[in-house]
């Protein structure tokens, strides 16, 4: 199999400017020639519109998003994604220095959404969750992630364009990007669990997504409902998907 030629990395900012650059700078070292980081900003108030731009970077490009939502503002940054893969990252991470190379090698070996590992650290930097995977038992697997938890952890996931192309536009009332994108991959596509830590999940005050491992925030008749939309959606994107494309 061919190797990637090009790859996209997504950001969806949001008042980022206390951690954005050091996020960016773990990206951009590890960013081929070919590369693009594509940011979605949802009217920052702050400082990191310019932080971005300081970089000077013509591998960086940004779009405007005025949703007030996270989903959308992924969904904004992926829509304008050129590259054959595309990797999702949040403002406020770390990723490793060789995250790029081990998950694309295993694109190589013909898998369509990969998924690496997470250790989750404070503010401080103090890592508080040495293993997303161990934590919450994470894996592939339809009735898995439906019923149990999701494994789908967007800063951790990258994907073929094959998938963008099936996951777009995003229905209204799913509960998350990642979560809708994993689910597809789950019965479409061919995920792989990478069991390496490439990313340093910042766990803060001001987090856009909710990556607690303690009680959640939604009662049992919400999560039911969750599940209950994500599966509606997900029949019908098949199967208008496999009948357009067939």
């Amino acid at each position: 199999m061919k190797s990637i030629n090009k790859i996209s990395v997504c950001i969806a900012t949001y008042n980022g400017e206390k951690y954005i650059v050091e996020q960016i700078e773990s990206i951009l070292t590890q960013l081929p020639d070919d590369g693009e980081i594509i940011i979605s900003d949802d009217c920052s108030t702050d400082d990191t519109l310019n932080l971005i731009n300081s970089f000077n970077d013509k591998r960086i490009s940004i779009y405007k998003n005025e949703s007030r939502n996270l989903i959308k503002n992924f969904e904004n940054a992926i829509k304008h994604a050129r590259g054959e893969i595309i990797f999702l990252a949040d403002q406020d991470d770390i990723w490793a220095l060789d995250k790029v190379k081990k998950m694309l090698e295993i694109f190589d070996k013909g898998f369509d959404i990969v998924v690496s590992d997470c250790e989750i650290i404070n503010a401080e930097y103090k890592v508080v969750v040495p293993s997303y995977f161990k934590a919450i038992d994470s894996g592939s697997g339809f009735i898995r992630n439906l019923v149990k938890r999701n494994s789908y952890m967007g800063c951790c996931m990258a994907f073929r364009t094959t998938v963008k192309e099936m996951a777009l536009p995003f229905p209204e009332k799913i509960p998350m990007h990642d979560l809708w994108i994993g689910m597809l991959g789950e019965i479409n596509y061919k995920p792989y669990f990478l069991d390496e830590k490439l990313v340093m999940y910042r766990q803060h005050e001001n987090n856009a997504s909710d990556t607690s491992l303690g009680i959640s925030k939604y009662s049992l008749w919400q999560k039911i409902e969750f599940r209950i939309i994500i599966l509606y959606y997900l029949l019908g994107r098949f199967f208008k998907y496999k009948f357009y494309n067939n």
